[in-house]
């Protein structure tokens, strides 16, 4: 195997562990709330923190980590994240407790934030003209492969394993990632230029992001009745206030303000906060309630979500083109207006749609219930298409739309907010839900039984419906009931996030994409990779 070689084999295997961690780990959600204690948190509560604490920490840190990879070195860098990354995933696996996961896994975010940008960095710095196109193209088709593989796999090693293992998978790729780096990786950065950290503007995004989002979800869970709860909402919107005069003060800003100069780049920018919002939510409560309340296995829930990643992966370079062609306001405008059409769909399943038990020792199982086909498949098929429509023309918009010299800050601005969008919209989502929930449990059985249920030792929680022996049928059927109606709310107020974000799109996006080089990537997540080095130069032809 020559170096180059060696070179791309190494950047894939870095991306593919963060890609394959973020994919698995959702379906790995619900099985963790039954199996792990929790001392300090509820289950929905320590759910909700699990998944967003990674985004949280990898938000705050990703432009930082970039400028350091210019700065230090792209091989100490990618080799410092990968074994940052390994420990954390090993960490993670032996939590004993859920409030022990959630610290991993904001390590593990803090170490995805390290590894990410030196990945796509190694490529390019190693490859040139034709050769970098094609290994451009041999990295997507890796992240389009682990999007549609990642969940069946992430189902099947907590089907037949556990959820653990979904953690202990990442130890040995980042072995095999270590060996190839160390074996074939040359050393680059411009260690003549120091890294320009704004470290007060870091603090103020984990602060931000992480005080609303832990204030928010930890009020609800606790009635609004906490100190510490109102302390952390009242210090994340301290942090929110202050980041933009931050911003704006800054000798070398977190985030160049006059990139705010181009509409489009601002619209794009808010689009992405609503959509990716929504996206992130749906699959995010989708998963919990097809496993916690209709009884899907793990690897059920994982193949549930495949057909929508299929469309994206092969037809959304096309889409590219035709934006390219014709303008991306009209694509950027319908494709989220579909996934919305595919989110209410999804709204309208009913508490008693069966269950398909999937398992590979058992082939009468391949097939999934008709249920599947009508109340689920429908909805997947439309967000599959309508994410297929708008992600190529985002993408080619966002990186038209600043000049080059800051297109790699630019990209990872994008993916900073697309990191947001998500814990918030979890978090506000986390208040309707158990509050929807709590209600319908007590119109079901009675503000009493609602109350024991709800309370020790019981804790019934959104989307895990209890065994025969946990609870009377009565208070199981109630559940279901609730959990079902909670999922239906959150499915409505994610449909309309993806309407407000199509006309956002309609009504800012003014320009056509007509000298827009091709999109490298389908998959959304390609541009956590996209820290390019500011380079000194001519800039593009002026934004709009």
């Amino acid at each position: 195997m020559t170096a180059k070689t060696g070179t791309l084999w190494a950047a894939i295997l870095g991306s593919s562990i963060v890609f394959l961690d973020a994919t698995v780990v959702n379906v790995a959600l619900p099985r963790i709330g039954r199996d792990l204690p929790a001392h300090l948190v509820g289950v929905l509560e320590g759910q909700s923190y699990v998944y967003s604490a990674y985004l949280v920490a990898e938000a705050a840190f990703l432009i930082p980590a970039g400028d350091l990879t210019d700065s230090v070195g792209r091989r100490p860098m990618f080799m410092v994240g990968l074994i940052a990354f390994g420990v954390a995933s090993l960490l993670s696996g032996l939590a004993p407790s859920m409030e022990w996961l959630i610290v991993c896994r904001v390590l593990q975010g803090v170490a995805g934030a390290i590894l990410v940008p030196a990945s796509l960095a190694l490529i390019t710095a190693t490859f040139t003209g034709e050769e970098q196109g094609r290994a451009f193209g041999v990295w997507s088709g890796a992240s389009a492969g682990l999007g549609i593989l990642g969940p069946f796999v992430g189902g099947l090693l907590v089907d037949t394993a556990s959820w653990r293992a979904v953690f202990f998978l990442n130890v040995p790729l980042v072995l095999v990632a270590l060996w190839v780096s160390a074996r074939y990786l040359a050393d680059g950065g411009n260690t003549a230029a120091p890294a320009r950290i704004d470290a007060p503007g870091t603090m103020l995004t984990l602060l931000a992001t992480g005080g609303l989002v832990v204030g928010t979800i930890s009020a609800q869970q606790r009635q609004w009745h906490s100190p510490a709860a109102f302390a952390a909402l009242g210090i994340g919107a301290a942090a929110a206030a202050l980041l933009p005069f931050w911003i704006v003060r800054a000798r070398h800003p977190l985030v160049p303000p006059e990139l705010f100069r181009s509409q489009n780049f601002t619209v794009t920018n808010i689009s992405t906060l609503v959509i990716y919002a929504a996206l992130s939510a749906t699959f995010y409560y989708l998963t919990l309630f097809l496993q916690g309340t209709l009884g899907y296995s793990a690897a059920a829930a994982g193949v549930a979500t495949v057909p929508g990643a299929l469309f994206m992966a092969l037809f959304s370079p096309r889409f590219g083109e035709l934006a390219a062609r014709y303008g991306p306001r009209g694509f950027m405008a319908a494709g989220p207006a579909l996934m919305s059409a595919g989110v209410l769909w999804l709204a309208r399943i009913p508490a008693g749609s069966p269950a398909w038990t999937l398992s590979l020792s058992d082939a009468v199982t391949f097939r999934p219930p008709d249920g599947y086909f009508t109340d689920v498949l429908p909805g997947m098929v439309a967000f599959g298409l309508g994410a297929m429509v708008m992600v190529a023309p985002l993408t080619a918009t966002l990186m038209r739309s600043a000049p080059v010299e800051h297109a790699g800050v630019a990209s990872a601005v994008n993916t900073v907010i697309s990191d947001v969008g998500p814990p918030l919209a979890i978090a506000v989502l986390f208040v309707a839900v158990t509050a929807h929930f709590n209600a319908a449990m007590a119109a079901h059985v009675g503000p009493a039984a609602a109350a024991a249920a709800l309370g020790p030792p019981h804790q019934l929680a959104p989307f895990t419906t209890p065994g025969p022996a946990a609870a009377p049928e009565g208070v199981r059927a109630a559940a279901r009931a609730a959990s079902t109606s909670a999922f239906h709310l959150a499915m409505l107020v994610c449909a309309l996030l993806l309407l407000c974000g199509a006309a956002i799109n309609a009504v800012g996006i003014r320009t056509r994409v007509s000298q827009a080089g091709p999109v490298v990537s389908p998959d959304p997540t390609w541009r956590r990779c996209c820290h390019i080095k500011d380079r000194e130069g001519p800039t593009a032809a002026p934004a709009a």
